[in-house]
């Protein structure tokens, strides 16, 4: 539009310049001059542009886990809007687990123009993913265990990080310290995408080994606490994939598990800083922190890549649970090439 309207200002000088006894080639050269300040003046606008982005960060629910990744998502943006000299506006929706509620932020935010959506975890993914279908916004979700299981693959507008789980390990680890379990409880959400391919690893590893297991489900707080209490003397230890839903119960299912004298191994280490006995898998700041990168680069190249998935291996104990359940770990350093140890946050 700029160009468009200096090259009818162009026009006008020449027939103004030409009535007063100017020659052509001074109408040209002015007509030049004005294609040339309107393109001096397109360039800026579009380096201004270019020095500051809109992102909406959506969380899909409020716990330990995905609040660590949306800490650590704001505090490398900010990092590295600093560093380049750049402005990257970020505001966070809440989805409060609820798919309603996330498709309303996916079409508030394409509707206010953010230049990428950055949803944490699979549900939030899901519905940004539908939301942005339309513009095309980059959509970089962070912490989806098995992408393809949420058909979050093979889209040209979305990418991520993937937090996919180890499974085989998490039950190494079970029989290093346990090797006389009989049976294994399997506590997930049965509307968790993240947990169905990890409990069906988990199902095959135990039946190899001829070991019996109880499943146990709910998809509410307090259908978790059931299925948790309801597993006390029946079984010798649980294991939890990375399931939002258990998260969200995750102190009080540690505490029931715990007094009960069964030890709580999951998917994630903020299970076990809220309680839980170990976990083996991955450092969810580091997590954050690449997702921001990945958002970055795509802003600024235009370039969006295949999905990246985490290393893990890290195994993290919980000393205090531990202690409470009279369970030698030391067995765990000859599985992982770090061990780290804490104790249950406040």
């Amino acid at each position: 539009m700029k160009k468009f309207v200096a090259v009818l200002s162009a026009a006008a000088m020449m027939t103004s310049l030409a009535a007063c006894g100017f020659t052509a080639d001074t109408a040209n050269t002015a007509a030049s001059s004005a294609n040339t300040a309107a393109s001096a003046a397109e360039s800026t606008a579009d380096t201004a542009a270019a020095d500051s982005y809109k992102v909406a960060i959506v969380q899909q629910l409020d716990h330990a886990s995905l609040d660590e990744i949306r800490v650590a998502i704001e505090k490398e943006l900010d990092a590295k809007a600093a560093e380049k000299g750049i402005t990257i506006e970020y505001k966070d929706f809440n989805g409060q687990n609820d798919a309603t509620t996330l498709n309303q932020i996916g079409t508030q935010v394409v509707a206010d123009g953010y230049d990428a959506i950055i949803p944490i975890a699979t549900l939030a993914a899901q519905c940004m993913t539908t939301a942005a279908e339309s513009t095309k916004t980059p959509v970089i979700y962070a912490a989806i265990s098995d992408p393809a299981a949420a058909d979050l693959t093979d889209i040209d507008y979305v990418t991520g990080t993937s937090d996919a789980l180890n499974t085989q390990s998490i039950m190494d680890m079970m029989f290093a310290v346990q090797p006389d379990i009989q049976t294994v409880g399997l506590l997930y959400s049965n509307s968790e995408a993240n947990s169905t391919t990890p409990i069906a690893e988990a199902k095959a590893y135990l039946d190899a080994k001829g070991i019996a297991y109880v499943e146990k489900t709910g998809n509410t707080n307090d259908e978790i606490m059931t299925a948790a209490s309801s597993m006390v003397g029946q079984v010798d230890a649980v294991f939890t994939p990375t399931d939002n839903v258990v998260m969200a119960a995750a102190a009080a299912v540690s505490e029931t598990l715990t007094k009960g004298g069964i030890p709580f191994y999951t998917g994630a280490d903020s299970f076990v800083t809220a309680g839980a006995f170990a976990t083996c898998g991955v450092n969810y700041t580091e997590l954050g922190t690449y997702t921001a990168d990945m958002a970055l680069d795509i802003l600024e190249t235009g370039v969006v890549p295949a999905y990246h998935v985490m290393d893990g291996g890290i195994i993290t104990v919980n000393t205090e649970t531990a202690a409470a359940l009279g369970i030698d770990y030391s067995a765990f350093n000859d599985l992982a090439g770090q061990v780290v140890e804490v104790t249950t946050a406040e």
